[in-house]
């Protein structure tokens, strides 16, 4: 579909996934537009590889001779150009549709899961590109070894992440697959457990005879054992591929032996089958990042790629902007920025934060992200701040929430919360008030987390900036 495509329009051409495609696009000569609501360094990346932005979304952005619209999957119905597009008849398709289009005609790696896919998205990429392979990418975090968040090479690799909202990774064509964990999440469109878990089955019954996936333990357990995922998949539609399972215990194909969780280094054993396969030793801290490795050393290893290039890519591996990155030290106050917005990606943060800063005075700023899934998980969220000494909490981020559901929770609602569970919690509406407080409090030795999806990084740059000048 998109080869006959010459003039494409992306709506809301600033979004991690969105700007990737459009990377691609440009790399295959398409005459590229796009436009969204705010200019970002991902839109002026793309400008000066060739795209026309529009700042702000109005109709006459939408011209006639456009082949193609592609829409972020946060656009809504009544957006000016959505409703333009569809007056004219133009063909209109959302982010994952393009990405499985664009995979159709790449050896696709699709990293599916309710945590670890961007960094593993990276590990996966990193291995590729220290075997001298060229692959193409979309990873949803900046990645500045990789020079950002897409990149186009010149291999038939392609990896990418499968987000399960909205069912979207079910547009993808991989031939390889990794599912991380599956847990409770995007509870405003998805039912229960049950439901997401139906998701994940057709997601891996994509995979072609000659494919094979990588799933984690607690991903395998969640579904059932490997034999009755296998079977459940192919129900599905397609054949039988092989399976390979990771985790920390025995009996999976992959598994992590001799943890050494160190202040600037996390070691361990990798065993494949009972045989010992490599030794890492990773730069990143926390337990979860064991097992995003741990499936990046699977699809390698898999992939027939030299062990020794595998060791080396996961060593050196640097990280994601957003996923524990330390924005500065100054005055010995360390700042950093995550981008963990469920219960369990806040716990794996901050024991992170722990093996590398054991005693130090962690202070957390969280900034909850939708109403309707800090509501669903208001007791999980206030359990999950123990390794903190203080919590500071914003107004809710907004996205996709309704007015009935605003109504029924608030951020004074998480402080209240953590304080029954013996937490010392505050509430401040807004960043300003929050910046002015630490600064205030702020001593030498104390550790600064802001974490969350939203805006809340905001605050540690605007730290940073006052602290550089005070």
């Amino acid at each position: 579909m998109l080869e006959d495509k010459k003039r494409i329009h992306l709506i809301g051409a600033g979004g991690i996934g969105l700007s990737g495609i459009g990377r691609i696009l440009l790399k295959e000569k398409k005459i590229l537009s796009g436009s969204d609501t705010v200019a970002t360094n991902l839109t002026g990346k793309l400008e000066r590889e060739g795209m026309k932005f529009f700042l702000g979304q109005r109709a006459k952005n939408i011209s006639k001779d456009m082949d193609l619209i592609i829409a972020s999957a946060a656009i809504k119905e009544n957006n000016p150009e959505l409703k333009e597009a569809k007056r004219r008849k133009i063909s209109v398709i959302i982010y994952a549709e393009a990405l499985g289009l664009a995979m159709e005609k790449k050896f696709g790696i699709a990293v599916a899961g309710t945590h670890g896919k961007t960094t593993t998205t990276a590990m996966v990429t990193t291995i590729l590109k220290e075997a001298g392979e060229n692959p193409s990418f979309v990873i949803g975090g900046e990645v500045k070894e990789l020079g950002g968040n897409s990149g186009i090479g010149s291999s038939d690799f392609l990896v990418a992440e499968a987000c399960e909202f909205g069912g979207n990774f079910l547009h993808l064509k991989p031939k390889v697959a990794i599912v991380t964990n599956i847990e409770e999440d995007h509870l405003d469109y998805y039912r229960d457990l049950k439901e997401i878990k139906k998701a994940f089955v057709k997601f891996i019954s994509l995979l072609p005879a000659d494919g094979f996936l990588v799933i984690s333990e607690d991903a395998q357990e969640t579904l059932a054992s490997k034999e009755d995922l296998v079977v459940e998949a192919k129900k599905e539609l397609r054949p039988k591929a092989k399976v390979f399972t990771y985790g920390l215990k025995e009996g999976n194909d992959y598994q992590a032996t001799g943890i050494s969780l160190q202040k600037n280094s996390t070691s361990f054993d990798i065993l494949y089958r009972k045989e010992f396969s490599a030794a890492l030793s990773l730069k990143i801290p926390g337990e979860h990042n064991i097992l995003n490795s741990l499936a990046a050393f699977a699809i390698g290893h898999q992939l027939g790629i030299k062990k020794n290039l595998i060791k080396n890519a996961l060593d050196n591996f640097q990280g994601v902007g957003r996923r524990f990155e330390i924005k500065g030290e100054i005055s010995r106050v360390t700042v950093i920025d995550d981008y963990g917005h469920h219960p369990t990606e806040i716990k794996a943060t901050l024991s992170a934060v722990r093996q590398r800063y054991p005693v130090s005075r962690l202070i957390a700023v969280f900034q909850p992200h939708q109403y309707s899934r800090t509501r669903f998980f208001l007791d999980d969220f206030a359990k999950a701040f123990k390794k903190a000494n203080l919590i500071i909490v914003p107004d809710i981020y907004f996205v996709r929430d309704s007015a009935k559901e605003k109504r029924l929770v608030n951020s004074k609602s998480l402080v209240e919360k953590i304080k029954k569970n013996r937490g010392d919690a505050l509430y401040l509406p807004d960043f300003t008030a929050i910046v002015n407080y630490l600064l205030k409090i702020v001593r030498s030795g104390d550790v600064i987390l802001t974490i969350g999806a939203g805006p809340v990084y905001q605050i540690a740059d605007e730290l940073i900036k006052k602290l550089k000048n005070r």
